[in-house]
């Protein structure tokens, strides 16, 4: 298998690009469209649909241009912010004259000096654009510097007198929540008797477990660019995945009106949820100080200060309590999530609803009651980040099968099929059906059989019995995540399209690329639907004056919206050709017009002898000489979702994406150091939009929940202090931690069975959960020293540390010291 980093490694290893020559030949062996494509790209022609993304040459050739690459006026001024250092006090004293006088400054900012809003709440208030008395965390923004230059405007801010009164902070979610200190109020939602159910069960399990949060730590950290307009507004550069969300908060910031805002996003290093409502306070920052001093504005955090300054994924504390019979079905029971929200709301509402909507993952919770709390901390406020709590609720339930299989006796595969979504209980804890069963059983049965899994079973079985210090385990483990927006009203997207008079094509859409594909995918669409090759139509920059009022590119929705948009602009425009050419073009042929389609660069009319055809060009040319408008707009708003949240009941969901991984790992039960040896993925994407795109995004985002779950550790001091601040104590997986073998292949024949954008799936966030097959592996092989009578409780991330801690306490509850067996 190749996906598309192994194609652009090869492609940049193999041709030198120091020649103009050379870099045309890269171009074309990357496009699929160059002397040398039918030997390097043969997967293009394997599936129509398989394409390069449309900036993959620009990646790979460092000709992509993100924030810091965008060239600006000479007097651009560079902007450096004042940080709290403290967890949680109060501001008694704030004297910024030495930094005004420090060389190179031109304008200091605080509080004071916002002519409009202070709070930037996205959702809710508690977002406050500077400190203003109360400090909540360390890394809180307390002033902004502009100056010369970045050098200038960084030692400036050393030059502050910032006196602060500390208090202490309170680090522990589960702490808060027991203070009842919560950043919105606590949830419920509820099927059946629970309590019933739980005394009628002929086995309870009970558990707890810790799952830390995640640093983005994408490649390009938070920037803008912003520059003032002859008017009052400005016009904002960003890596941001939700522009109109900012364009509304620098308007509420300036006190100006939403229309002199303009922000524009071609591209992102990577956002993964972290630039959705945390990218605006650096372009509200950056406004405010291009309108004092109508100079151009530039904000770039370092790694530190942007690990500092923003949120993480929630960590999450839960507990469940479940009821199930001898088979270990669950009958019903209780799920608490608590999430560490930060300090401030933030988007925290919806991810812990989202966790809870997700507790139940792939299984039937039966008669069940979940409550999720969003507990206030003093550290930043957590915020999105692929999966938007869905993997944290997913984590508890995958627990309890492990626990459920280990008191029961039987295999986790076996416990986990058992408990599927089926026809006699096919709805969710909150009231939604569950479509395409059938297909989740379909796919586990598939990737058993083609990840030998039972085989293996036997064979690591076998292993473990004979060697007293390494053990092997064996996972495999479902997913399925519902795609929508929990909030109703995001589930809407606009498109605008141009088609220009020598018959190239522009299309604009309210979706942001950070690097999955989107704009790939768009221009896919629109190529489809007006019979043109890829080549001929080109996506413009994210812009708000373009497409307005869009949401953010989020919840896996970005090609199903922004998709269904542009298909809803090339189908209205083709319409309107269609009846120019009915009445102008083929008024004598008595075609009927339900023939006319448009294919292969040609307008087509009628079948076999009477076939007419026109170019498209030549079509072009005519609408444009007999006045029919060639540009069109796009709208789409998903249909059938809805959610009461007083009842805690609805469907929150347009469908469900489903997939499942096999993970088999190898743990040193003396040290906790453990490796990956081989992983199978199979996913659902319906009829994919893009096979080569979407195999690369199960791809990553089973790499991305694997390191969620085993290496990537936050830490705070006592202080409160991010500790982990940098590549050099956060560690995110390397080449060196791909599994030797990673088969990963997507299920085909079985199309989305709702009206999406070609009867495709989302891909963004379901694959990141695959990760999950890993950390159950591990505790499958910690089992094996219990003799499989015990799932050992492991917290994530699950360290060496976690892992050995784990099998110390194992070893120590069934006397199974290798040395005591004559093993070592």
């Amino acid at each position: 298998m190749r996906t598309l980093t192994k194609l652009n490694q090869e492609a940049t290893a193999d041709v030198s690009a120091d020649s103009a020559a050379a870099r045309h030949e890269l171009d074309g062996r990357i496009k699929g469209d160059g002397p040398l494509a039918r030997d390097t790209v043969p997967y293009t022609n394997a599936h129509p649909h398989a394409q390069a993304h449309e900036s993959a040459v620009k990646h790979v050739t460092g000709r992509a241009a993100y924030i810091d690459d965008l060239s600006a006026p000479a007097d651009t001024l560079h902007v450096a912010m004042s940080l709290s250092p403290v967890a949680h006090g109060r501001l008694t004293r704030l004297d910024l004259d030495k930094v005004r006088a420090m060389p190179g400054v031109v304008d200091v900012i605080a509080v004071g000096d916002v002519p409009g809003h202070t709070d930037i709440g996205p959702v809710f208030p508690g977002d406050p654009i500077f400190v203003e008395e109360e400090i909540s965390y360390v890394g809180q923004v307390i002033f902004a510097v502009a100056a010369e230059s970045h050098r200038a405007a960084r030692e400036a801010v050393q030059a502050a007198v910032v006196e602060i009164d500390e208090q202490p902070a309170c680090l522990d979610p589960v702490a808060a929540a027991e203070r009842e200190e919560f950043v919105r109020p606590t949830h419920v939602q509820q099927s059946g008797d629970w309590e019933h159910a739980l005394k009628d069960a002929a086995l309870v399990v009970e558990d707890e477990q810790f799952v830390g949060g995640q640093e983005h730590f994408y490649l390009e950290g938070q920037a803008c660019l912003v520059q003032p307009t002859e008017d009052e507004g400005v016009v904002v550069f960003t890596s941001n995945q939700h522009p109109s969300e900012t364009q509304k908060l620098v308007a509420e910031v300036l006190g100006i009106p939403f229309h002199a805002v303009t922000v524009e996003v071609r591209r992102m290093g990577g956002g993964f949820g972290g630039k959705e409502t945390q990218a605006s306070p650096w372009a509200c920052i950056a406004a405010l100080i291009a309108r004092r001093t109508g100079r151009t504005a530039r904000v770039r955090l370092p790694r530190a200060e942007d690990m500092r300054a923003t949120g993480k994924r929630h960590p999450f504390h839960n507990r469940y309590r479940l009821g199930v019979d001898e088979k270990g079905v669950i009958l019903g029971g209780e799920i608490t999530v608590i999430g560490d929200c930060g300090y401030s709301p933030d988007l925290s509402d919806a991810i812990v609803d989202r966790a809870m909507f997700h507790s139940d993952n792939a299984y039937s919770l039966g008669d069940a009651r979940v409550t999720g709390h969003r507990a206030r901390t003093h550290t930043a406020s957590n915020t999105a980040f692929r999966g938007f709590g869905g993997p944290q609720g997913m984590m508890v339930i995958e627990a309890a099968m492990d626990d459920i299989a280990r008191r029961i006796g039987e295999d986790p595969l076996t416990v986990r099929k058992r408990n599927f979504y089926r026809p006699d209980r096919q709805t969710t804890h909150y009231g939604q059906h569950v479509d395409q069963i059938a297909l989740l059983k379909a796919l586990v049965e598939q990737l058993e059989t083609s990840s030998d899994y039972w085989t293996r079973r036997r064979a690591i079985t076998e292993f473990n019995a004979d060697s007293p210090i390494v053990k092997k385990g064996l996972a495999l483990t479902p997913v399925k995540f519902g795609i929508s927006f929990t909030a109703k009203h995001l589930n809407q997207a606009g498109a605008l399209l141009h088609v220009y008079t020598d018959g190239s094509v522009m299309i604009n859409h309210g979706g942001t690329e950070m690097g999955q594909g989107l704009h790939t995918k768009i221009c896919q669409v629109a190529a489809r639907e007006l019979g043109l090759d890829t080549n001929e139509v080109r996506i413009s920059a994210t812009r708000t004056d373009k497409v307005p009022n869009t949401s953010p590119t989020a919840a896996s929705s970005g090609a199903d919206l922004n998709g269904q948009a542009a298909r809803d602009a090339c189908v209205k425009l083709k319409e309107r050709l269609f009846d120019f050419a009915h009445e102008h073009l083929y008024p004598d042929q008595g075609l009927d017009r339900e023939d006319m389609r448009l294919e292969a660069g040609h307008l087509i009319a009628g079948h076999g002898e009477s076939e007419q055809r026109i170019p498209w060009g030549e079509l072009v040319q005519a609408a444009y000489l007999n006045r029919i408008s060639l540009s069109e707009k796009g709208f789409y708003a998903t249909p059938l979702i809805h959610y009461d949240r007083n009842v805690g009941q609805g469907r929150p969901f347009y469908y469900y994406a489903f997939g499942a991984a096999v993970a088999e790992v190898s743990v040193d039960t003396l040290t906790g150091e453990y490796q990956v040896d081989r992983v199978d993925i199979l996913h659902d994407v319906g009829d994919s939009l893009n096979p080569a795109i979407d195999l690369g995004q199960v791809e990553g985002g089973f790499i991305q929940g694997m390191g969620w779950l085993t290496s990537e550790e936050l830490k705070w001091n006592e202080a409160g202090r991010l500790i982990s601040d940098g590549p050099a104590t956060y560690k995110i997986p390397t080449y060196g931690d791909l599994p030797p073998v990673f088969n990963v292949k997507l299920m085909e024949g079985h199309p989305n069975s709702m009206a999406s954008i070609y009867r495709s799936k989302a891909v963004g966030e379901p694959p990141f959960m695959l990760g999950m097959a890993v950390w159950s592996a591990l505790r499958d092989a910690l089992a094996s020293l219990a003799d499989y009578a015990e799932a050992p409780r492991l917290d994530t991330p699950a360290t060496p540390e976690r892992v050995l801690m784990a099998a110390e306490t194992l070893r120590a509850k069934y006397d199974a010291w290798p040395l005591k067996k004559g093993g070592v």
